[in-house]
C-alpha cells in the first residue's frame, strides 16, 4: 500500500491510498469505518488493515490524483528523530570543518529531534529563515513506526515498521554552525521546516529491493531540473533495525514517529561544495527521488 493525506476539490483534509493514477478516500471507501487520518489509522493499524482486504471502493471514495493536493502524509508525527548515519555523509560534512570522525560515531547510531510541527509536504512551499544565507537541501530516507514499543531490539525492530518515505531535513548552514559551536547540536539551523512524502510505502513495497538488512534503493537529487546528487540507501552505516533499538531504548516509539536516515553522500550542498552548487535561494526547485517513493518536490520561496 502507499498512503497519502490529501486535499480534496473542496479543500477537505482526507487519508487514503494510491491506486495507480487514483486515490481512494479510506473513510468514505469503508462506510466510516476507517478514519479519515492517518495517525488514527496507524495507531490502530492491525485492526483497521484487516478491514481495507474487503473495502470494494466505490465511485464517491475514488479521486483522480490530478484533481487533489498531495500533503505531508503524516501532518502532524508524534516525534522526528533524525540520524546521523551514512558514513560518507560524516566524514565529508566534517572534514569542511578540519575535523575527523571521532570514534565514538562508530560506537552506537546518534541522531537529534527535529520539530515535528514544522512539516511540509510534496509541492509545499519552503520560506527561507531570514537571517539564513546558506540554506541548503538533505537527501533522507525516512521509516514510520507502526506499533509502540519500548526496548525493542534489532531482532524485533523490521515488525515495528510501517512503511518508508522521502524526507527533506532543509538546513540553514550559517546558523547551524554557528549554534553547534555551544555543544548542544542543531536547533534553530533545522526548525524551520522538514519535508516528507509524496506517500508513505509500506514495508513489503520495497521487499523486491531488500538485499540482507538493507534496501537497494537509488536517491537522487537536482535542484532547477539540474542533477546534483547520486546516492544508494545499500551504502548507509547502520540499518533502521539499529536506528530503533537505540532510540527506544528506554524510551516508548508511538505510531506515527518518524525516523529518519541522516543525509546520504553526496545529498546536500554542504558536502558538494558551493562551487558545484550555489546555496539555495528562492525560485529554487529540490526534487528528490527515491526507488519506489517517488518524488519529493518543493520550492524555496521569501
Amino acid at each position: 500500500m502507499r498512503y497519502v493525506t490529501f486535499l480534496t476539490e473542496t479543500g477537505d483534509m482526507r487519508a487514503g491510498w494510491l491506486n495507480g493514477d487514483k486515490i481512494i478516500d479510506m473513510n468514505i471507501a469503508s462506510d466510516g469505518k476507517l478514519p479519515n487520518d492517518l495517525l488514527t489509522f496507524i495507531d490502530k493499524y492491525d485492526t483497521y488493515y484487516t478491514l481495507i482486504e474487503n473495502i470494494q471502493a466505490h465511485e464517491e471514495s475514488i479521486h483522480a490524483l490530478e484533481n487533489v493536493t498531495l500533503c505531508a502524509p503524516l501532518p502532524h508525527p508524534p516525534s522526528v528523530r533524525d540520524f546521523y548515519a551514512f558514513e560518507e555523509h560524516v566524514k565529508t560534512a566534517r572534514a569542511k570543518r578540519g575535523l575527523t570522525v571521532i570514534p565514538e560515531w562508530y560506537e552506537m547510531p546518534v541522531f537529534y529531534f527535529t520539530n515535528h510541527k514544522a512539516i511540509t509536504g510534496p509541492e509545499q512551499s519552503i520560506e527561507k529563515p531570514k537571517n539564513c544565507s546558506c540554506l541548503d537541501f538533505e537527501l533522507e530516507l525516512a521509516c514510520v513506526i507502526g506499533k509502540k514499543g519500548k526496548n525493542i531490539t534489532v531482532d524485533q525492530a523490521e515488525k515495528y515498521i510501517l512503511g518508508y518515505t522521502i524526507m527533506n531535513d532543509w538546513s540553514a548552514r550559517d546558523i547551524q554552525a554557528k549554534e553547534m559551536k555551544v555543544g548542544l547540536g542543531p536547533a534553530k539551523g533545522k526548525d524551520f521546516a522538514t519535508s516528507i512524502g509524496p506517500f508513505i510505502a509500506t514495508s513489503d513495497e520495497l521487499e523486491q529491493y531488500k538485499v540482507g538488512d538493507r534496501y537497494q534503493l537509488e536517491m537522487t537529487a537536482s535542484v532547477n531540473g539540474k542533477p546534483l546528487s547520486k546516492g544508494n540507501f545499500q551504502s548507509i552505516y547502520y540499518s533502521f533495525a539499529e536506528m530503533i533499538e537505540r532510540a527506544s531504548q528506554n524510551v516508548t516509539l508511538y505510531p506515527g514517529d518518524i525516523i529518519g536516515s541522516g543525509t546520504v553522500g553526496s545529498g546536500c550542498i554542504l558536502e558538494l561544495g558551493t562551487d558545484v552548487h550555489r546555496w539555495l535561494e528562492p525560485g529554487d526547485v529540490v526534487e528528490l527521488e527515491i526507488t519506489g517513493l517517488g518524488v519529493l518536490r518543493n520550492k524555496i520561496v521569501e
